[in-house]
């Protein structure tokens, strides 16, 4: 087994970390984040590299299908703001692998090159007030009428409607009772007539906003239609195809992300903090914290790569991927709080980034399926296997 990292790879990131340092100060990410802003002209930047092709073949003007490159993108940029790293998923992986993976070919030529070109974000409009783990109990409908479809119904935590070009939306198609049998994807744009948007104020993940989204007799083509004809009541093979796999590694990157940049932060202020005539990373309880940091986040990293890399693969790799979210998530969220720990009262302050960190991380355990949700994964799979 070679674990060194491809020329490409190592490539990329030394691209990304000029980029953050150019392109995303401190100083503009605390602002970001105070503000609740999406710097859409860093996201353009971005198509500059060509790190929104990465989930997209060659012949629609990206850069081939590497789930591992992607990865990284989405961790180098979170280690400075996910105001930057979000969009950037909501463009690479929302949009551009779902529909790669599940659209009509006039759909992927229409809007795969938009997205290389950094014009085109999807939101998911997944999560209802009633249906959060439990995707199959949607309440959302959408009927057809003729060439039309007409939306009525209210997604929850839909983060980012207010900065996408479409909602990618999971509706019901049928009767309830058949639950897995009648649901389909439709893109709504969310300056459609009906569509009422409404900010949710949460502590951290600034920039793609999570907001409530009612829909109220939307109407969209029958174009919209995410696979077309053949997408009717397919919605459900959809959602927990590779895109739902690649999804909890998605969380996992921003997670380590997190943590690296907490990690960093944490060692560099205990090489700079003195107390007591020394610095306070000479005394033996802090060293053994940052070693203990490094291990997790060295630990996720693993996990997370051999995961993308079944994944890229197309390998059975839903147990593997749960195992990267769950175990990636939760590292994020103890060396956020080590790292504030460490800063004292600097950590708990908004002058200082670790106070940032704790507030994103908290919330990695829960998107993209808790970690509740992905210990029955493991189990379950696990079980199969035996």
């Amino acid at each position: 087994m070679n674990f060194d990292e491809s020329d490409i790879v190592t490539s990329l990131r030394d691209s990304l970390e000029k980029f953050v340092e150019r392109e995303m100060p401190r100083s503009a990410a605390q602002d970001w984040d105070v503000r609740n802003h999406f710097p859409r002209e860093v996201h353009r930047k971005l198509a500059d590299l060509g790190v929104l092709g990465l989930t997209i073949p060659e012949e629609y003007g990206g850069l081939g299908r590497d789930i591992l490159a992607t990865m990284v993108v989405i961790e180098e940029l979170s280690r400075r703001s996910l105001a930057v790293s979000v969009p950037y998923i909501m463009a690479a992986c929302y949009a551009g692998m779902n529909i790669e993976e599940c659209g009509t070919e006039a759909q992927k030529q229409e809007l795969l090159p938009r997205i290389v070109s950094g014009d085109l974000l999807f939101a998911y409009g997944l999560t209802e007030p009633d249906a959060g783990a439990d995707l199959a109990s949607v309440k959302t409908r959408a009927e057809r009428d003729g060439d039309v479809l007409r939306i009525n119904g209210s997604k929850r935590f839909c983060s980012g409607a207010n900065i996408a070009d479409y909602i990618y939306t999971l509706v019901r198609t049928g009767p309830a009772e058949e639950r897995h049998r009648n649901l389909s994807f439709v893109l709504v744009p969310p300056d459609a007539p009906g569509v009422t948007i409404t900010k949710i104020e949460a502590m951290g993940m600034k920039g793609a906003a999570t907001t409530d989204v009612n829909f109220d007799n939307v109407e969209v083509p029958i174009a919209n239609l995410v696979g077309g004809e053949a997408g009717w009541n397919a919605g459900w093979k959809m959602l927990v195809g590779p895109g739902l796999d690649v999804e909890k590694l998605e969380v996992a990157a921003i997670g380590i992300g997190i943590a690296r940049a907490a990690l960093d932060d944490a060692w560099a202020y205990a090489t700079e903090r003195r107390q007591f005539g020394r610095t306070i990373g000479e005394f033996q309880s802090i060293q053994h914290k940052l070693a203990e940091m490094k291990t997790q986040v060295h630990a996720a990293r693993l996990v997370l790569y051999q995961a993308a890399w079944l994944a890229n693969e197309r390998r059975p790799c839903s147990a593997e991927t749960s195992m990267a979210k769950l175990f990636a998530t939760e590292v994020s969220k103890a060396v956020a709080l080590e790292c504030q720990t460490i800063l004292g009262a600097y950590g708990y302050v908004k002058d200082f980034d670790a106070e940032r960190y704790v507030r994103d991380a908290l919330l990695m355990p829960i998107i993209g399926g808790s970690s509740a949700v992905q210990r029955n994964n493991i189990f379950k799979l696990a079980a199969a296997r035996r």
